[in-house]
């Protein structure tokens, strides 16, 4: 919980998650984006670095989505099509951007285990080992400055933990770089 008794701000996203899958297993596409939203402030932190994870959120999927809601009420709607239409390996498909969010959510995982296993790292070696982990084996050796980058924005943990912590909720609204 955060000082203010409300949660973390990661809170909203983990109730939502309630709400995700139909009555059958189903993953439900308004609330999974609704989902995705939620969580998009945190993804905001990271700069640049995962512009095109949000903007994937924003755009791609939720228009196509918007395009017809009874049709693509399910993400499986989404995917099925591309894949029967050979377009799901298309870099601007729903099918790729689902990939690449995936794989962004799978870096953040690691980087909030590696802070907690690791009180000792410094943010710098926590987001290399993450990106060597999750994101390096997809990308090539320009997009691997990645990790440097990420290790110069987050030089500085506490304010960061202040921010996902649920403290610094008015943090939502600054930059990573105006926290350190």
């Amino acid at each position: 919980m955060g000082a203010d008794g409300l949660g973390t701000v990661f809170t909203p996203s983990l109730e939502g998650m309630k709400h995700v899958k139909s009555d059958h297993g189903e993953m439900l596409t308004k609330p999974f984006l609704d989902v995705c939203k939620l969580i998009l402030p945190v993804i905001d932190k990271f700069g640049a670095a995962m512009t095109l994870v949000k903007s994937d959120i924003g755009t791609r999927l939720e228009n196509k989505y918007l395009s017809d809601p009874s049709k693509y009420n399910h993400l499986y709607t989404m995917i099925q099509e591309e894949v029967d239409a050979k377009t799901a390996k298309g870099s601007s498909s729903c099918t790729n951007c689902l990939l690449w969010l995936t794989r962004a959510m799978d870096f953040l995982v690691e980087l909030f285990l590696n802070l907690l296993a690791h009180p000792d790292w410094t943010m710098s070696q926590a987001c290399t080992d993450s990106y060597g982990k999750t994101l390096k084996k997809f990308h090539g050796w320009v997009a691997s400055s990645y990790s440097t980058v990420m290790s110069l924005i987050y030089s500085i943990q506490s304010n960061f933990f202040l921010y996902i912590s649920g403290i610094c909720m008015q943090c939502v609204l600054l930059p990573i770089e105006s926290l350190i």
